[in-house]
Order: C-alpha cells, then structure tokens, then sequence
C-alpha cells in the first residue's frame, strides 16, 4: 500500500510541475505579453526551483524520511498554488516600474518558486522511502523518475492541448492546488487510519471553499464590460466595452478596435491599408494574414475584393463572427499558421497584407528573408505586400530591418508613419513591391471636406493623408537582415512591448477588463 501511495505523490507532483509552468505563461501573459523573456523567466525560475528542491529533498530525506513529512510537503505547495490566482494582481502592479525582463522574473519568482521547490523535494525523498537496501538504489530511481517523466508528459499534452483551452486558467490553477492538497490528505489517511475522519473534513472543506470561489468568480468575476473571455490554444481572447468602442485583446494586447454605433475601425493603421486599394484599376484578389477582428476584410470586401484570410486562432475566428460583425460570406478564412498556408497554397494575390504582429510577440518565421520570399512568390508580378508592425518611432531600429530584409526580395520599400509625433509609440506600415509604388494623390480627399460633416471619413482622410505624406524609404545601411537562422526580433521588439504594456496598463486601469 506504501508503494503504491509513494508511486502515486510521484507522479501527482510531476504532473503539477510541468502544468504549473505552462500555466504560468497564461498567468503572466496577459499583463506582460507573451515573448521570449517571459518564456525564459519562467524556465529559469523552474529549473533553479527544482534544482534548490532537489537538495533541500536529499538532506531532509537523510535526516529524516517518513511519509507524513512527505504528504506535508505536498500539501504545502497545494495550498501555494490556490492562493496564486489571488496574489497574483497586486504582485503585477509592484513589480511592474522594474521594467519588462526584471519584473517579469520577480513575478515568476515569486509565485512559482516556492511551490515548484517544495515539488522539487518529493523525489529525493521518495527514493528514500523507496529503497531498502543499497543494491536497489538504481532501480528505484530509476522506476521513480520514470513515473514522474511519463507523468509530466502527459500533464503537459493535458494542459496546453485540453485543459487550458477548455478548464480556464484560474480554475485550473485552483484545481492543481486541490489535487495536491487532496493528495496529500489521502496520503495522510493511508497511513494513520485514526485520523481518517478530521482528515476528510478537512479535504471536503478545502473541497468546497475551492468549488466556491470559482463559482463566485463565474458568477460576479467578470467586470462590467468585458463580454468574452477565453482561453483559446494559443492565447488568453477577451471582448470589452467602453462607452461606444469594442476592443478584441489578445494577451492583453489590442488587436482591434471599432466604434460600435458605425462599426466601423478606430485602428489608424487600418484606416491607412486602406490605401493599398488605390494603387490597382480594379478590385482583385486579397490574402491577409492574421485575421482579428475582420476590420480589414470589411474594408476591402466592401469595394469587391477577393479576401482570403489565414489566422491560426479558432477563437479569434469565433469571436470576429460572434462579436465584431464579421459576415462568413465576405471572405474565406483558413484555419493556419500564415507560413504554412504560403507553402501549401499556390494562388497568387493582388495584395498580401501581414497584420499578425503585437507589441509582445512578434512571430519571428513570419518576418524573415526566407518567409517574405515565399511571400513574394504568391503575388502576380504588379502585387504589393503590406506589413504592419508597432514600433518605438517611425526610425525604429526594428522597422529598418524588416525593410532590409524585404529588400532581398522587392525593389521598392516605403513605409507609411502612422504615429504622432515621430518618436513615440504607434503602428508603421511597411509597402513592398516590384514596381513603383506610385499612389493616385488625386483619390486622396482632403480632411477640410469632411469636417463638420461626417466626422468618422475626416478622422479615416487624417489619417490617410498624414501616412502619405511624410511616407519615407527607411534607411538600409547597417540594418540586419532577418533570417531563419539569425533573427532577434525579440530582443529589438522587447523595448516595444515594454511601452506599450505601460500605456495599456495606465488606460485600462484596475479594472480587471484587459488581464
């Protein structure tokens, strides 16, 4: 029975460990986005957790191993994790002045240290317990860690393939902590039988104090204005209201806005792709990659455009559809990772626009040389690819490079500025193109037309106008080209985040709407 119960702490506390760490980018995410940074806090903290549990494990089971101490433990860091999600809000907003990399590591510190230490001590302790006699020392580590591998790999396909998206992630934290907690008192029944009746009442108190924060969350959680929150397989979606705006956040970022009285895009680097249609005669075919709301496809279907969109989320898909007006008829979507589908799709297009980019993650395969000469590839030989990125200024060091590596593959690059003024936070449109990028100024309106009378065409005719006309060739010389092999967007888009976390932080307050 003692075997069995060990074999079982085993493989609980592996499981928990590996959920705990992938839970902690869904965590995190939301308030700092979900970069590299994030990625290798949380790792880093992992490792020199499991690595302090490892030793603190071996010199506790040397002194004195027993399985009390050992469901002690368990159940230490079951009560750890439940109170995660409660922690969790003021601990962001003090760590947050330190900047993205320190505040993003402290946070993970911690919240997850002491837990995944006191995980890390069950091993040592369990082999302890497991071997009798010297000569069965590599067999039981052996049988003992092999538990604890399968039982993270499965915890790990479990989580982020099927619990995340469909448990949530406060719920499911509440529940690792439960389980642990649970674990830790069956293991305390097991072996002293006289304390079987206080130790079910404590697991059936824990038990429904559990069950009943979650539902009081589910029931008066969600603040007022925020009308969707999912967990999709990639990232944490949420829908909100303001006044009369809706946002669609991914991981916490804003990935579309519109003006809910005209449905109609607030986004200025919408307003400013727009103008791609005035460089053809005629209505053609349009790829965009990264779908969001559907604001661009409207734009563009609207005037008799052709639209396929690629976007890899399910859930932004849903929720264009359910929340942003997004009508099936006016575009065909694929379910794909952009790259994938320029590989496994041969149709060429008029227009590829790239709008798949936030201020945290940059998908690094998207914007290289490789990925744009696919890109190029799929247009007719007068098409033209626009790109829109979030920079620290239209000189951005990040905006001369995407340009220099879209020039190894098209000979015009101009960028459009969305932001103003010059050096601050906003979205740059990048053109690319084999032939002169010449636009029509007569199609430009100009703004005076408008004031006064319908005051969304003179906000979308500002925006249209400041774009081209202090349009600029982005200087190449000593700019990196981005490769499959060499590409540190991660690093040039870190200070880009960083802002942009902070001016998200400072509009949307501590309201609970964004994260």
């Amino acid at each position: 029975m003692k075997k069995f119960l060990l074999y079982f702490i085993v493989s609980i506390s592996g499981a928990s460990i590996l959920a705990i760490e992938i839970l902690g980018t869904r965590i995190l995410g939301p308030f700092y986005g979900v970069s590299l940074f994030l990625w290798s806090a949380l790792i880093t903290v992992t490792l020199a957790a499991l690595s302090l549990g490892y030793f603190i494990g071996g010199y506790w089971a040397d002194r004195k191993a027993s399985y009390p101490r050992l469901c002690l433990i368990l159940g230490s860091a079951g009560i750890w994790v439940m109170l995660i999600p409660f922690i969790k809000q003021p601990l962001l907003f003090i760590t947050e002045p330190l900047g993205i990399r320190f505040a993003v590591l402290i946070a993970a510190f911690i919240l997850f240290f002491p837990p995944l230490t006191l995980l890390g001590t069950v091993s040592p302790y369990a082999i302890k317990l497991n071997t009798a006699r010297l000569a069965e020392v590599g067999r039981s580590v052996g049988n003992l860690y092999a538990v604890s591998t399968l039982s993270s790999v499965l915890s790990a396909l479990l989580t982020g393939f099927f619990l995340i998206p469909n448990v949530g992630v406060r719920l499911l934290t509440i529940c690792i902590g439960m389980l642990l907690i649970l674990t830790a008192a069956a293991g305390f029944v097991s072996i002293r039988r006289s304390r079987m009746a206080a130790l079910i009442g404590i697991s059936v108190i824990l038990f429904i104090g559990g069950f009943y924060s979650i539902s009081q969350y589910r029931l008066t959680g969600m603040p007022e204005g925020l009308l969707h929150l999912e967990q999709s397989p990639y990232a944490e979606i949420r829908v909100l209201d303001e006044d009369d705006r809706r946002y669609l956040l991914i991981d916490g970022g804003i990935h579309s806005l519109i003006i809910k009285s005209e449905w109609k895009s607030l986004h200025r680097h919408v307003a400013v792709m727009e103008m791609n249609k005035y460089f053809f005669e005629k209505a053609g075919n349009m790829l965009l990659i990264g779908l969001g709301g559907g604001s661009i496809v409207q734009q563009f279907s609207n005037d008799g455009w052709t639209v396929d969109a690629v976007e890899i989320d399910p859930v932004v898909v849903k929720v264009a559809h359910q929340f942003f007006r997004l009508n099936p008829r006016t575009c065909t979507v694929f379910q794909q990772d952009g790259r994938q589908f320029l590989m496994t799709h041969q149709k060429l297009y008029e227009l590829i626009i790239m709008d798949a980019f936030g201020s945290s993650s940059i998908p690094f395969h998207l914007i290289t040389r490789e990925a744009f000469g696919l890109i190029a590839s799929r247009l007719q030989p007068d098409g033209i690819f626009a790109i829109n990125v979030e920079a620290l200024g239209w000189r951005d060091p990040m905006v001369n490079s995407i340009a220099a590596t879209l020039k190894t593959h098209f000979a015009e690059v101009m960028v459009l500025p969305v932001n103003e003024p010059p050096n601050t936070l906003g979205n740059i449109v990048l053109l690319a193109s084999n032939r002169k990028l010449i636009f029509p100024e007569e199609l430009l309106i100009h703004p005076v037309e408008y004031a006064g009378l319908d005051p969304y065409l003179h906000w979308l005719t500002v925006q249209q106008n400041h774009a081209w006309d202090n349009r600029f060739v982005p200087a190449l010389k000593n700019a990196a080209v981005l490769t499959d092999d060499l590409n540190p967007v991660d690093i040039q888009a870190e200070a880009v985040n960083r802002v942009a976390r902070q001016e998200l932080h400072e509009f949307f307050g501590r309201s609970k709407l964004s994260w």
